[in-house]
């Protein structure tokens, strides 16, 4: 069953050209291909900006489309402020789409491949140093309401890696405090264990014994992290509550949840833990996407080299 913002992304995508067949794309992209419901939403998105562009230039049919067409998109997108992801992102929904059209027979020829996007330059991820981060974690107060739940995020947010998202869809049955492990259901539904440090165990099991059954309704179900009126906590209420907390402790802007992860990722192989397991740990496919975590630590001490190094 299609959620609520699925719906609302391809009804403003059926206003514009080509948007019945999209519509059928989004909803094959669901059902047939499984994609999980945030790449979908993604793609819709990313999807409605190159419909859009279609109609400025009376493009209304798949078949009118060419290469080149897209490649004026694609340096259009190059031109705005957006991430040299985000243009590689739409890139890949815009080839998936032509491969759709190419599948049902609406187009003769797939010329996706020859497609080119933008070269994606390696950024370091923002990390920050384990003192900030400990200030992170003591910045909720115990004299306010949900200290034990905030607590709870922060923690376990720095001992797993967890992203957003993963963390909003933890159950308590997916916790295991006495051996102290946690099972997380990645991208994907790809499942992985990850160990949790003594800390996050002690800050979870207050929050279990203190304050989830305050907050727990007969709806809350099996969901750790609860809302105020005893719903599961969503990936936007974690995002504004770790700003908030990094707000206090003096953090950067841009500060995010991610950045929590990055931290968890480079502390972890700057402590000397293999790239192997902390890949495992943070369910990266590709053991590529992991060591780029091993250039923070480069980074650092480059700088600590220039900074000190008498001959520099």
């Amino acid at each position: 069953m299609q959620t609520a913002q699925i719906k609302s992304v391809k009804e403003k995508i059926y206003e514009l050209p080509l948007g019945k067949l999209t519509g059928q794309f989004l909803d094959y992209l669901t059902i047939e291909a499984g994609l999980a419901e945030n790449t979908v939403l993604a793609y819709g998105r990313d999807l409605k900006g190159f419909l859009g562009f279609c109609k400025s230039h009376k493009i209304n049919e798949l078949k009118q489309l060419t290469a080149r067409d897209v490649q004026a998109y694609m340096v259009i997108l190059a031109k705005t402020s957006m991430a040299e992801s985000s243009i590689k992102r739409s890139l890949a929904a815009i080839r998936m789409l032509l491969r759709y059209g190419r599948l049902i027979g609406i187009l003769q020829e797939d010329f996706s491949q020859i497609l080119e996007g933008p070269k994606l330059w390696q950024r370091l991820p923002v990390t920050a140093n384990k003192e900030k981060v400990i200030a992170l974690l003591h910045a909720p107060d115990p004299k306010e309401e949900y200290y034990f739940r905030d607590r709870a995020i922060l923690e376990l947010l720095y001992a797993t890696g967890l992203r957003a998202s993963e963390l909003a869809g933890l159950r308590i049955s997916y916790v295991n405090l006495d051996i102290g492990y946690l099972r997380c259901i990645g991208k994907g539904s790809k499942e992985r264990v990850i160990p949790i440090s003594k800390a996050a165990i002690a800050a979870v099991s207050e929050y279990l014994n203190k304050q989830r059954p305050a907050l727990n309704k007969p709806s809350s179900g099996d969901f750790l992290l609860l809302s105020r009126t005893g719903r599961p906590l969503g990936r936007i209420e974690i995002w504004r509550l770790v700003k908030k907390y990094a707000a206090r402790a003096g953090m950067p802007k841009n500060l995010t949840v991610h950045t929590l992860r990055h931290c968890f990722a480079s502390h972890l192989l700057a402590g000397g833990a293999d790239l192997r397991s902390v890949q495992e740990m943070l369910g990266h496919v590709d053991i590529a996407t992991t060591q780029i975590y091993t250039h923070v630590d480069q980074e650092r001490l480059r700088k600590i080299h220039k900074q000190y190094h008498p001959r520099q």
